[in-house]
């Protein structure tokens, strides 16, 4: 593998079809499309600064890096890559993509970032500000997000979370096959018209979460006070811990709670409406 160390590479193209090389405190300035149309590329302690520096790559690996605010849109249309320890300050990065790993990553700017990728792996990534991280992404598998992006995980299909801090608005909408484990999730509107969701030792909170879900299952999750309006139009099986402040209109199913603040069944509710509510405490006296 040939290497290139401590250089400085700006305008147009400048390493263009390259192969089997490895950058090392490289800097690829101002200009575009610095690194593109290249396989087998290795990239440690080196600074992207200009747009679309990382196009059409096959096989990378890029390590201890930063990416600037101007390196937007930075990493496209390439497959079989793995990044690690590096921040990243620009938005749009990773889309139309196969096979991509991430570790110990930070996104300063996470807007529009990870869009249309077939086998994502994620560990220990933080990402800031923004919107729609990892929208319309397949066959994912996180462990440890810490993120408080805008509709984080939308039109997402076989996705496998651990350990996750999400504090957003409008997450896992439209998705389908997904199961969350020990995360907390805050915010309103969690996955609503999602199929196949499943939640274990969750704590939730934001208004109105889970409705319009077909096949929710729930296994030891809680909820935080401010959860009202739970479940409308859901078909789900729930074993919840603690007490919720409201459910409404649940389609069917069973739900086993500790206890509930009120339900509420109303000339809205769509067939066939023989969903099963269990509060334990009640039982219990």
């Amino acid at each position: 593998m040939e290497i290139i160390r401590n250089r400085y590479f700006g305008g147009e193209r400048p390493l263009f079809a390259i192969h089997d090389t490895k950058l090392v405190n490289v800097t690829i300035t101002e200009g575009e499309s610095g690194i593109k149309c290249c396989k087998n590329i290795e990239a440690d302690k080196c600074r992207f600064i200009g747009k679309y520096p990382w196009w059409h790559v096959d096989g990378s690996l890029i390590t201890d890096c930063v990416f600037e605010v101007g390196a937007r849109s930075a990493i496209w249309y390439s497959c079989n890559m793995v990044m690690r320890d590096t921040v990243i300050h620009a938005p749009k990065l990773f889309r139309e993509m196969r096979n991509v790993e991430l570790e110990n990553v930070t996104f300063n700017d996470a807007d529009e970032t990870l869009w249309r990728i077939d086998g994502l792996k994620v560990r220990n990534v933080t990402m800031h500000e923004g919107t729609y991280p990892f929208m319309f992404c397949n066959d994912v598998y996180v462990d440890g997000l810490n993120t408080d992006s805008k509709y984080v995980f939308q039109y997402c299909k076989r996705v496998e979370v651990h350990h996750a801090m999400i504090t957003t608005k409008d997450s896992f909408w439209e998705c389908e096959d997904v199961v969350i484990y020990d995360s907390e999730i805050n915010g309103e509107y969690l996955g609503w018209h999602s199929k196949n969701l499943k939640l274990v030792r969750c704590h939730i909170t934001g208004e109105q979460p889970l409705c319009y879900v077909e096949n929710l299952v729930l296994e030891d999750c809680t909820f935080g006070e401010d959860c009202d309006r739970m479940f409308e139009d859901t078909t789900l099986q729930a074993d919840i811990r603690g007490s919720v402040t409201n459910i409404k209109n649940p389609r069917s199913g069973r739900i086993e709670v500790d206890s509930v603040g009120s339900i509420t069944i109303d000339e809205n509710i769509l067939p066939p409406a023989d969903c099963i509510i269990i509060q334990r405490k009640n039982l219990a006296e």
